[in-house]
């Protein structure tokens, strides 16, 4: 395994564990990372995410990874998380791949791609199952993500 294949070995680990501590330690500190559901976040945002999904987990969350592979560039992993939706109580089983960039020896981009739809009829239900493939929805989805982050960050500040 080269290094940068450990460096997501231990990104994934730390996943896998709830510790976003280990996470954040991967990243560089001009990191990028996008999905469907926040879309593009940099910096601290990104770090703010990764706590915020594993502390309202409440250690309802399993993070499974494979098929980790990188060069002195690039990397890639699959990776899968099942757990409790907090807005609706509902069962996601979300599958997940990945691609990330390197710099100074860290993770620079991170980028997720997944289903939207798949996972919006699981976290949503209904809505999500009529809706979840629209453009509409996924702009709501990426709204309450980032409503989401930026309440957890003032609950940072405050403390």
């Amino acid at each position: 395994m080269n290094p940068h294949e450990q460096l997501i070995e231990e990104f994934y680990a730390g996943f896998a564990a709830h510790n976003a501590k280990i996470m954040i330690s991967c990243y560089h500190p001009d990191i990028t990372f996008t999905d469907p559901a926040f879309g593009t976040l940099t910096g601290t945002d990104v770090s703010d995410m990764w706590s915020m999904l594993i502390e309202r987990s409440g250690g309802n969350l399993v993070v499974e990874y494979s098929n980790i592979r990188a060069d002195e560039s690039i990397g890639s992993a699959l990776w899968t998380a099942t757990y409790e939706f907090s807005k609706t109580k509902r069962k996601v089983h979300n599958m997940v791949s990945s691609r990330f960039e390197f710099k100074d020896g860290l993770i620079i981009r991170h980028t997720d791609e997944f289903d939207i739809w798949k996972w919006s009829r699981q976290a949503l239900g209904f809505s999500g199952k009529i809706f979840g493939w629209s453009p509409i929805m996924k702009k709501k989805i990426q709204r309450h993500a980032i409503s989401s982050l930026r309440k957890y960050q003032q609950t940072l500040k405050s403390v």
